[in-house]
């Protein structure tokens, strides 16, 4: 269903050769020279920063780390509270309390030396990561600027292997079990970073190529993304609201990812459609599009609060073959009513979202193997709701943004074990149909695994199935 996205500048590597920790890359940052003396509480130093900063952040990752609620609400809300912050502000102390998150592991170990609080440690390992250890130098007392200088000294190789790769125990045990170190690494390495912002045109309206020649008159670089055919990637996070691309609905904002998933149902015109777990629309828009607004696409799901964030997006799609229904839950009378008449159903399932750590950091510290096998109840209970309503030749795509084989292979071996009339359809076979090429994936894989650090998308999973009896 609808996942929140959040995200922070990733710390670039330091000018010295080794360090876990970024060194400003500005020119010119202005440094203050009077050894000794206190921190300066008055000023902003070069990149905007100031001492309250420092202060928000300690207080902000306070809040944040309690781990009670997703943290870009915990931030949404803590701004509302400090209604002064101006957006640079904003920005600034955003970054450094979601570096903290993404490189938890390793700042802890970390902050365990130096002096004042633990928080207050942390929350200049964020800035340094972020903004750079020189714009920090007038706020530092000495002997934290020499605890800062001893982190750069770090060899990062040095390091154990869990610590590099941010994550905790008990999931960076399931992935070692299943990939080798250097592919664990590699994926969490990637997750330290930013995800890039990906567009879907709307090909009801536009083309790639129209959409892409707009974005380039609009000043902003873009791309056509090297997998989905409707995709483009841009550079940087430009604002999008204002454009005229974006208000008249010619592109919406989709993960190339996400875009894969709807290219694997593969829905034809005229047909009968449901994304049995629509959330706040985006695969529902794609699904449409790739239906050229003919048939009937039915999007459900529990929240009328992520259905009705659903009508401005479908409003700007020009789109009108798009039906939400809310329903109380997978067994829903509404559902039951379709048994046997649809041709594709798209499930993205609830899962743990792991594969989104890029946007969503805090989820690798919310998560649990407890809370993972309780929506594995969810996920197969909700698959066999969706399969009732295919008919013979239809097909269900089963998809989640997990990258955990219990959430994943798991759920579909498992079905398929107890449901003779349906049979696996080669995800490579269905992606090569539409000319869709994906590095690294074999021409006969059964089922599609997407990974940040091998295809700079978000981590997906989707296997297709097909009843045939």
């Amino acid at each position: 269903m609808s996942r929140n996205t959040a995200g922070a500048r990733q710390p670039v590597r330091n000018k010295r050769k080794a360090t876990p920790i970024r060194q400003s890359a500005r020119s010119g940052d202005q440094r203050d020279s009077r050894d000794g003396q206190a921190p300066q509480q008055g000023r902003a130093a070069h990149g905007g920063l100031h001492a309250v900063h420092i202060q928000h952040i300690d207080r902000l990752l306070g809040k944040v780390l309690m781990f009670t609620r997703p943290s870009d609400v915990v931030v949404s809300y803590y701004f509302r509270e400090n209604p002064k912050l101006g957006h640079r502000e904003r920005g600034i102390i955003a970054e450094a309390v979601f570096a903290v998150l993404r490189r938890r592991v390793e700042f802890s170990q970390f902050a365990a030396s130096g002096t004042g609080t633990s928080q207050r440690r942390l929350a200049l390992l964020g800035l340094a990561a972020t903004l750079g250890r020189d714009v920090l130098t007038p706020f530092l007392l000495p002997e934290e600027g020499e605890w800062l200088d001893r982190l750069t000294t770090i060899e990062r190789s040095s390091l154990a292997p869990r610590v590099r790769a941010n994550l905790p125990e008990w999931l960076f045990d399931e992935l070692a079990a299943r990939h080798d170190q250097a592919f664990v690494e590699a994926l969490g390495d990637a997750w330290l970073r930013p995800a890039p912002l990906d567009l879907r045109a709307n090909l009801a309206k536009t083309s790639r190529e129209a959409a892409l020649a707009e974005l380039e008159a609009a000043g902003l670089k873009a791309e056509p993304t090297p997998m989905a055919p409707a995709g483009i990637r841009l550079a940087g996070k430009p604002a999008l609201n204002q454009l005229p691309l974006f208000v008249n609905g010619l592109v919406e904002v989709q993960d190339e990812g996400s875009q894969l998933l709807c290219n694997l149902v593969a829905p034809k015109r005229g047909e009968m459609v449901v994304d049995f777990c629509a959330g706040a629309g985006g695969k529902t828009l794609a699904l449409g599009a790739l239906m050229r607004s003919t048939g009937r696409l039915y999007a459900f799901d529990v929240s009328e609060k992520r259905l009705a964030n659903l009508k401005p997006r479908l409003a700007r799609s020009g789109l009108s073959n798009v039906h939400p229904v809310q329903i109380d839950s997978e067994h829903d009378a509404k559902i039951k009513r379709l048994a046997g008449k649809i041709d594709r159903v798209l499930v993205d399932a609830p899962c743990s979202g792991l594969g989104t750590l890029r946007r969503n950091p805090d989820l690798k510290w919310r998560q649990t193997p407890q809370s993972v096998l309780e929506l594995t109840a969810k996920q197969a209970s909700i698959l066999e709701s969706a399969a009732r309503l295919v008919k013979v030749g239809g097909r269900v795509v089963y998809a989640t943004c997990s990258v955990l084989e219990a959430e994943n292979e798991g759920i579909v071996r498992g079905f398929l074990s107890t449901h003779a009339g349906f049979r696996l359809v080669p995800a490579a076979q269905v992606l090569a149909e539409q000319k869709i090429v994906v590095p690294g994936l074999p021409e006969d894989a059964e089922m599609l695994a997407l990974y940040p650090h091998l295809h700079q998308t978000d981590g997906f999973f989707a296997a297709v199935l097909e009843r045939v009896s």
